[in-house]
C-alpha cells in the first residue's frame, strides 16, 4: 500500500469533534501512554496479522485494531522477570527512561495476553511457553484482565520470564489533539510463538480475524473494514516488507521514538482528510 500524500478520508463524527473543539477553544487532553502489538504468523501466501474489532461501546468502537491498551500502574513492577534487551536499551530505542520503557514493554506483553491469549514469556531467555489455552491459564488471564493480579506476579507464580526480545519496536502514534480521549501509543511487532494460538477472549472485541496485511488494506479501501490511520498505515508498512524476515529486518531500522500525529485538514470544498505529521 502506498501512503496517499493527500491523507485519508475523515469520518464525519471526528470532523464534528474537531470543529467543536476548535470553535470552543478546547484544551487538548493529556495523552495516556499505551502499547499495541501486531501479531504475525506465516501463511500460505506470505504472512497474516491478527486484528480485533472494538465493541461499539468503547473508544474507537467498531474500528479494527491490533491488541493493545493503556499502560497500567502494575506494568511498572520492578520485580518482573526479564529476558532480552535491558530496560535501559529499550529506553534508548523508545526515547524513554528505563523505568518508563519497561512499563511500555510490559504493557505490550500484558495486553496481547489479555486480548489474544498469547503469552510472550518462557522459563528462561531461550524458550517460550507452548499452549496456554487451558482452563488454568484462562483463569490467570481473567484475573490479570480484572486487575486481581499484576503481570509480574502472574509470571513469577509460574516461574516465567518476560521475553522482551520477542517484541520488535515499530512506531509511535499520538491521537489528534481534538479527541477527548487521547493515547500516546507505541507499536510493536511480534511473531506468534510456536505452539500457541490466538483466542477470541477479550470482552473489548466483538470480532477477530487473521488476514494478510495487504488484503486488510484492500478491504479497508473498499469500506469492508473500518480502521483509523495508525492501523491502516502500519498494515501498509508491514505489507511492503514482503515476508516475515523482511518485517524483522525493517524493525531494526524503524524510528519508534518520534511520534506521528494525524492532523485534520478541511479543504475549501468542505472535504475533510487526515494528513500525517
Amino acid at each position: 500500500m502506498t501512503i496517499d500524500p493527500d491523507g485519508f478520508p475523515a469520518p464525519p463524527a471526528l470532523v464534528e469533534h474537531a470543529r467543536r473543539f476548535h470553535a470552543e477553544g478546547g484544551t487538548p487532553a493529556v495523552p495516556r501512554v499505551a502499547a499495541t502489538v501486531l501479531l504475525l504468523r506465516p501463511a500460505a501466501a506470505g504472512f497474516e496479522v491478527y486484528l480485533i474489532r472494538r465493541v461499539a461501546a468503547m473508544a474507537f468502537g467498531g474500528m479494527y485494531a491490533f491488541p493493545g491498551g493503556g499502560v497500567d500502574p502494575s506494568d511498572s513492577q520492578a520485580h518482573v522477570g526479564w529476558a532480552g534487551p535491558a530496560p535501559a536499551e529499550w529506553g534508548a530505542r523508545l526515547g524513554l527512561s528505563p523505568e518508563a520503557a519497561q512499563a511500555v514493554v510490559c504493557a505490550a506483553a500484558r495486553e496481547v495476553f489479555e486480548e489474544a491469549g498469547v503469552l510472550l514469556a518462557g522459563p528462561d531467555g531461550d524458550t517460550v511457553v507452548g499452549d496456554v489455552s487451558g482452563d488454568d491459564w484462562e483463569a490467570a488471564r481473567v484475573a490479570l484482565e480484572g486487575r486481581q493480579v499484576g503481570f509480574a506476579d502472574l509470571l513469577a507464580e509460574r516461574g516465567l520470564t518476560l521475553r522482551s526480545d520477542l517484541l520488535l519496536p515499530w512506531s509511535r502514534w499520538i491521537t489528534p489533539e481534538f479527541e477527548p480521549r487521547r493515547f500516546d501509543t507505541y507499536f510493536f511487532v511480534a511473531l506468534l510463538p510456536t505452539g500457541q494460538r490466538t483466542r477470541h477472549v477479550s470482552g473489548e472485541a466483538d470480532r477477530t480475524l487473521w488476514i494478510r496485511p495487504a488484503d486488510a488494506c484492500d478491504r479497508a479501501g473498499d469500506g469492508e473494514l473500518t480502521m483509523l490511520p495508525p492501523t491502516l498505515v502500519t498494515l501498509g508498512q508491514v505489507a511492503a516488507c514482503g515476508d516475515l524476515d523482511g518485517v524483522v529486518a525493517a524493525s531494526a531500522t524503524r524510528d519508534p521514538a518520534t511520534p506521528v500525529t494525524p492532523h485534520l485538514d478541511v479543504r475549501p470544498d468542505g472535504e475533510a482528510r487526515f494528513v500525517l505529521g
